[in-house]
Formats: C-alpha cells, structure tokens, sequence
C-alpha cells in the first residue's frame, strides 16, 4: 500500500512539472531530462508511468476538452447559443496562438499528435451530436465523424497559416464559414454569427481563456 501511494505521487508531480513546462516554456522545448531534472528522479521512473513525452501532453489534451466543455456550460448559463460558443472558441484559439509562441507550440504539437487527435476528435465528434442535433438530425456516427476530421483540418489550417498572407480575422471568418457550411447552418446564420465573432476583442478575450485554462489545469492538479 505505501508503495502504491509513492508511485501515485509521484506520477502526480511528474504531470504537474510537466504540464507547468508545457504552458510556460513550451511542449517542444521541453524535454524528459528536464522534467526528471526539476523532479530529481530517474528516467525509468518517468517512463514507467509516461513511457513517452505525447502521453503528457495527451493528458493536458484531456484537460482541454473538459475545459472547453465548462466554458460551453458557462457561456449558455450566460445565454449563449452553443453554436456561437463553438465559433467564439475558435476565434480564441486562432487568436492565441497568433499572439503566444507557447500556445501555437501546444495546439500544433496536438494535432501533430495521433494519440492526441484521436482524443480530440472522440470528444469533438460527442459535441458536435448535441451542438448540431437539430442541422443534422439524418446523420449517422460516420458523417459526424467524417465531419470532425474535415473541422479538423480547417482549425488546423487556421492556426498554421502565416499571417502576413492571411490576416487573422480573414482566417477565422473563412473557417467558421466552413465549418459551419459543414454542419448545414443557412448562410445568413452563418454571416450573423461570424460578424458577431469579429465584432469581439479576439486577442483579448484569447488572453483570457489562455490564462483561464492555466487556472484550471493547476486546480485539476492540486485536486489530485
């Protein structure tokens, strides 16, 4: 028993070094050797538990989507359609990763990742039944699917795109114009909605959400 208890904290402390790595330095920048450096462990400890530096990250990814799932709450508590809380997101992770070097490492680090983006997509695919129920009530499991892989690749796009071709607002209006294209809202709800996205202070509500979502991955950590 009291071994089970040391090995569980310290699989803890490794996920908090990590992931405090991950958001301040970058995931990219991070290394095991640090991580067991900052920790004072061996390497075979660190892989006995993580045998690689993506499940980390694949658990910051976890966080994410239940993160983004508490701001959905949160935003319809506030009177929020789903729809525009689905558009608002994508509008602050563009606008994230176009002012934080540290946020664009770890959300291309993610879609990068296969054991990542496959979590990512579960989750995705989950939300988009309920958020698009009524648009695409014929759908089967395989067109939401098909679907999140298509929204995937445009969020991906959107926030690998160089800048000075492509102004940011210009990226996020042609990719919440597809994505919502996909799950089948007419054009002019499409318009209302991304003019209201772009009516927003995008970089300072990123900032925000940026900040936010540390907030709640050092609560998840302190829970543990």
């Amino acid at each position: 028993m009291a071994e089970f208890k040391k090995s569980k904290l310290i699989k803890h402390k490794i996920i908090k070094a990590a992931l405090e790595m991950f958001l301040e330095v970058g995931y990219s920048k991070t290394s095991p050797q640090m991580i067991v450096r900052e920790l004072g462990i061996s390497t075979g400890n660190l892989t006995y538990h993580f045998p690689t530096k993506e499940h980390l990250l694949s658990v910051l990814v976890e966080m994410l989507c239940e993160f983004q799932e508490k701001l959905l709450e949160y935003e319809a508590n506030k009177g929020v359609s789903s729809n525009m809380s689905l558009c608002i997101e994508l509008m602050t992770v563009a606008a994230a990763c176009e002012e934080n070097e540290v946020a664009r490492d770890f959300f291309i680090s993610t879609f990068q990742s296969p054991m990542c983006l496959e979590h990512l997509q579960k989750s995705h695919v989950e939300r988009a039944k309920r958020l698009f129920a009524e648009q695409c009530k014929d759908w089967s499991d395989e067109q939401f699917i098909e679907a999140e892989i298509l929204v995937h690749g445009i969020d991906y796009a959107t926030i690998i795109s160089n800048s000075d071709l492509l102004p940011l607002d210009m990226r996020i209006s042609g990719a919440l114009n597809q994505i919502l294209s996909i799950y089948n809202l007419p054009e002019d709800v499409r318009k209302e909605k991304i003019e209201k996205v772009l009516a927003l202070d995008c970089r300072g509500l990123s900032k925000q959400v940026l900040n936010e979502f540390k907030k709640y991955v050092e609560q998840q950590i302190n829970a543990e």
